[in-house]
């Protein structure tokens, strides 16, 4: 069972608002350093972190002599920086956003780079420029310990996901923006182009990243329209029909005003099979996109990968 296992803790949001709410800003400044650095990638999977055992990390970006990764470190609690021959580090403890901003400065100063990035965040509303948020943010490490814990159990199942799938995919990763856990596919196709109008994020950001027709699915623990952790999927474009297909398990929804489908973190933890329940929706929602906007499905889909099984590449 999933409340034995210690796999699927409980993360109510009620309980870490404020800890998520700073956590979020930190890693938008953690993440404008990578994007400072990263050329453009498709559909900005150059600007996101990455789960690891430990937290989540900007892996090398190349600032300076040498190439400088950025890790949240959500078991020991600090923000380490490190290159082929340095390491440095902070605690993460209640502090200001400002605090946190100057700190990560200093420390890429000390690691031979250089803190020069966009300084407001994007994708909230009433965005105040990090170096003058000085409210002091609360900061639970069991909390974010909770969470990563979460967050490694998902990602085990996004990629099993993955695997069944032969076109063109992102990675599993972590978009600080959004604050999400995502993995989307793509059916191949260009996209109308997309209206824009996501909050402090310039629309050509939003369009070049919905430039092809997807189904992406993901997780985010709170906040952005739900107040609690949720499993979401959504299609751009949403399909004729979409939003009244069956999908799975029972206690997923369409939420009419996310217009997307979504499956509370607290129904799979508390399941009998939570990865049965969530590997679940992510295929019967990937389906409804899938179906309703004919994609190529015999082209694009595969069995699931096996560990040190080549797959097949001739019948």
């Amino acid at each position: 069972m999933s409340d034995r296992s210690g796999n699927w803790p409980a993360i109510p949001y009620s309980e870490w608002k404020e800890t998520c709410t700073g956590l979020h800003l930190w890693t938008q400044i953690v993440g404008k350093y990578r994007v400072a650095h990263a050329p453009w990638d498709n559909h900005s999977w150059h600007v996101t972190l990455y789960v690891t055992s430990r937290g989540l990390t900007t892996g090398p970006i190349f600032d300076g002599d040498a190439p400088i990764t950025l890790t949240f470190d959500f078991r020991d609690h600090m923000l380490v920086g490190e290159t082929p021959d340095m390491r440095q580090s902070f605690a993460l403890e209640p502090m200001s956003v400002a605090e946190f901003h100057k700190r990560t400065g200093d420390l890429i100063s000390a690691l031979g780079g250089k803190m020069a990035i966009h300084g407001a965040p994007n994708e909230v509303s009433d965005a105040v420029p990090f170096a003058k948020d000085t409210e002091e943010r609360a900061y639970d490490g069991d909390a974010v310990r909770r969470f990563h814990r979460a967050m490694l159990s998902i990602t085990k199942v996004f990629d099993k996901f993955s695997t069944s799938f032969l076109g063109k995919i992102s990675p599993v990763h972590f978009f600080w923006g959004s604050f999400d856990l995502a993995v989307t596919r793509f059916s191949g196709r260009k996209a109308p182009l997309h209206p824009g109008g996501v909050p402090n994020l310039p629309d050509d950001v939003a369009q070049e990243a919905y430039s092809h027709e997807v189904s992406s699915a993901g997780f985010w623990p709170g906040g952005s329209g739900a107040d609690e952790a949720m499993f979401y999927s959504y299609a751009y474009p949403a399909p004729a029909g979409f939003s009244d297909r069956e999908v799975s398990p029972e206690a997923a929804r369409f939420d009419g005003d996310l217009q997307e489908f979504v499956l509370p973190y607290e129904a799979v933890r508390t399941g009998t099979d939570p990865e049965d329940d969530l590997l679940a929706f992510l295929q019967s929602t990937y389906e409804a996109a899938a179906e309703g906007g004919v994609w190529d499905r015999e082209a694009l889909e595969c069995d699931f990968g096996r560990p040190a099984v080549p797959r097949t590449v001739h019948e």
